[in-house]
């Protein structure tokens, strides 16, 4: 039996190792489905995990911010308010002085007031007043370059202009340490924008002031050249008034041109009738204004054609209707070719008289035109001396009003810009804002800080809930085992004592091994309750990488078992790394490695730890590469003898990702037991594990979640020595 045991192990094996290398890869498994949304109280978790790291953080922040803000000098900033009317006429004569500015390019007008306070000829007599420094440029980028620094366009670094919402005014602002420096640079700013604004104005009209006074001269001299000429024609015409002698030739010309007008176009009107009719065209005939009774013969025409029509589809021609019908339609395209005849003849006569007419018509504007001409050629040379002489003196007029209206207005400084409140020195700085520092510092470290723990919690690729690693490897997590900070780094010390585990060390190391005993229990009766049709005799503890556990939960699974006066066995299956002899404190020279080469026989090495009888282990001996590449034969005939004598059989295999070792061994015993260490495991490797172990076929059993603790979140079952101390300690509990 042991034989064919045997056979049928390596058989599976061999098939297993066909798709899988042994070597330290990782296995494919399916891919993880989409994740639901993790809830609210996940991210409240997060916070509780690292409240203390935000706290710090945040903490550092805003007292690093306090200790900057109170080190900084105090900035005080003053503003003037200037007003900009823009219903205030920007002179005093002229029509400058009545007509308004138009408020559609408000926007645009202010924008450049705005622009025109921060050029550099308003700002420089400001900065060498009070001798302030300039922006000189942005450090190491600065470049010299061929022109001096005092040449260049000045800029306020401390200067801020701004425009409040759908108002007409302009706040001019500045800081300085000085509170009084700060509103005297404010005022003497808005002055000098002032000043500026008025020098423009007078340059402006000096220069146009000038360039009329140049053109005055020519212009005198034309106006008179004119006058003199108009002067000279009056008097070679004597008593002549050019405009009443032509006043009737005039209006009859004006008489004769529309009715000639109109004869042309009642010419071209029926010589187009004429030619129309004349191509002898029924469409055409039927046009004309003489046609009214053309169009009705056209109708009686159509009507007899379609009664011809279907009288011929019904009857034939030889029928008494259909020849009664064909005279009908000849009777009525004669009477239509005869209408059509007379119409043509009237359409002739007409067009000849409107022939006639139009070239009398013609003749008669000619005549009057040209008389109209010689009599009016005097006076048009006239007119045309008049109007130049009177446009060169309105012009002449016009240029010298002009000239001392310039002169008026540039001596006037408007008073549609204007300073409506002038700055004072203010009493608090506005910078630092201590309060507002502090808050912005609260607001951006939290949020930063939060921030980085989510995204930290979500790179975070280890074993860490429950439900996440059932849905990605398709296998239960039937177990978890608290954390006990005692046995971190070595494998724990084990002895029997008053019917439970004791573990040496401190008073909450000895509460911690006592949840860690629960939890064995708990974990002994899910595996030995997981299959009903199936009974459970031999059980691998494996893990994905080393430093995982399954050593200690191995021993301590066995020790719980055996416990219940279960007669137990504990094989020590790791020939690389054992641990369970130490646990334990047996002697490990002799054991696994030397049944497996055949020199000695399992049962002579077992060992029994002190207090418990039902408990037989079995070390792994010293290490053999000749033991490793026999354990598959040699533990599946060892595994048939154990289970014949022991109810349970508990085999501590070495890692299973990067060995051959448990793959051998999972295909032999009776269910496999992944143990993960939470936090620490990543999610890949257990699912690598688990789909290695179903190509195998396997009887995966569950997966075991070790030195759970209370950092690692809600999806974990904790157990707590604040929560269940008391309960174990309780005498009314007891």
């Amino acid at each position: 039996m042991s034989q064919m045991s045997s056979e049928r192990s390596l058989a599976v094996l061999a098939e297993a190792l066909r798709s899988a290398s042994l070597a330290p890869q990782p296995a494919a498994w399916e891919p993880e489905p989409p994740e639901a949304l993790l809830p609210l109280s996940h991210y409240l978790w997060i916070l509780r995990r690292h409240g203390w790291r935000i706290a710090a953080f945040v903490g550092a922040v805003v007292l690093a911010t306090l200790l900057i803000s109170l080190r900084l000098e105090p900035i005080y900033e003053s503003t003037v308010t200037v007003d900009v009317d823009r219903q205030s006429p920007s002179a005093v004569v002229g029509q400058e002085a009545t007509h308004a500015l138009f408020y559609h390019d408000a926007d645009q007008f202010l924008a450049t007031q705005i622009r025109l306070i921060q050029s550099d000829s308003v700002l420089r007599p400001v900065m060498e007043r009070f001798k302030l420094k300039p922006r000189a440029g942005w450090g190491w980028f600065r470049q010299k370059g061929p022109v001096d620094a005092e040449e260049a366009p000045v800029v306020l670094e401390n200067l801020k202009i701004t425009r409040p919402p759908k108002t007409y005014l302009l706040r001019i602002s500045y800081r300085s340490t000085d509170p009084r420096l700060a509103a005297d640079v404010a005022n003497a700013i808005a002055k000098s924008y002032l000043e500026h604004t008025y020098h423009i104005r007078i340059r402006s009209s000096q220069s146009m002031t000038a360039f009329m006074e140049s053109q005055l001269v020519e212009l005198k001299a034309k106006m008179e050249r004119s006058s003199r000429a108009l002067s000279e024609f009056e008097r070679e015409l004597n008593v002549i008034n050019p405009e009443e002698k032509t006043s009737i030739l005039s209006a009859r010309l004006l008489q004769l041109n529309q009715e000639f007008t109109s004869a042309q176009a009642d010419r071209v009107r029926k010589e187009a009738a004429w030619e129309s009719v004349r191509t002898g065209s029924l469409e055409a005939a039927a046009g004309s204004d003489q046609a009214q009774e053309l169009r009705a013969l056209v109708a009686r025409r159509n009507q007899a054609r379609e009664r011809f029509a279907e009288l011929k589809a019904h009857y034939g021609a030889n029928h008494p209707e259909f020849r009664k019908a064909a005279a009908q339609l000849s009777e009525v395209e004669a009477l239509l070719g005869e209408a059509r005849r007379k119409i043509a003849e009237r359409v002739e006569i007409e067009y000849r008289e409107a022939v006639n007419r139009e070239q009398m018509l013609r003749q008669a504007v000619n005549q009057t035109k040209a008389e109209f001409d010689r009599l009016n050629a005097r006076s048009f040379e006239y007119q045309t001396l008049k109007r130049e002489a009177d446009s060169d003196k309105a012009l002449y007029e016009e240029l010298v009003r002009k000239i001392r209206e310039a002169g008026i207005n540039a001596s006037f400084q408007s008073s549609n810009i204007r300073i409506a409140d002038p700055a004072r020195p203010s009493l608090e700085p506005v910078s630092p804002n201590l309060a507002l520092n502090l808050t912005l510092a609260f607001l951006l470290a939290t949020v930063l800080a939060i921030a980085v723990a989510v995204v930290s919690d979500a790179l975070d690729t280890s074993v860490r809930d429950p439900e996440q690693l059932r849905r990605m490897t398709n296998a239960e997590v039937i177990g978890s085992l608290p954390e006990v900070k005692g046995w971190r780094g070595r494998p724990s010390s084990v002895r029997a004592g008053e019917g439970a585990l004791v573990a040496a060390g401190s008073q909450e190391t000895a509460h911690s091994v006592t949840l860690y005993e629960e939890a064995i229990r708990t974990l002994r009766n899910s595996v030995l309750l997981t299959d009903f049709d199936r009974t459970i005799r031999s059980i691998l503890v494996t893990s994905p990488t080393p430093s995982e556990g399954k050593s200690t939960a191995a021993a301590h699974l066995a020790v719980a078992h055996a416990l219940q006066n279960h007669k137990t066995l504990l094989i020590d299956a790791d020939l690389r790394r054992p641990s369970v002899h130490r646990s334990f404190n047996i002697s490990g020279a002799a054991g696994l490695s030397d049944v497996l080469v055949g020199e000695r026989c399992w049962r002579e090495l077992l060992s029994r730890p002190e207090g418990l009888p039902n408990l037989a282990i079995l070390p792994a001996g010293p290490p053999s590469r000749r033991a490793s590449d026999l354990i598959g034969r040699g533990i599946a005939s060892l595994l048939d003898e154990a289970t014949r004598d022991y109810d349970w059989v508990i085999v501590d295999a070495p890692p299973l990702l990067g060995f051959a070792e448990p793959l051998q061994l999972a295909t032999v015993v009776d269910g496999v037991l992944v143990v993960a260490r939470a936090g620490h495991t990543d999610r890949k490797a257990v699912a690598s594990v688990i789909n290695t172990l179903r190509r195998l076929r396997a009887n995966v059993i569950g997966i075991v979640l070790n030195e759970v603790h209370h950092r690692l979140g809600g999806g974990y079952y904790y157990y707590s020595y604040r929560r269940y101390g008391k309960y174990y300690h309780s005498p009314k509990a007891a």
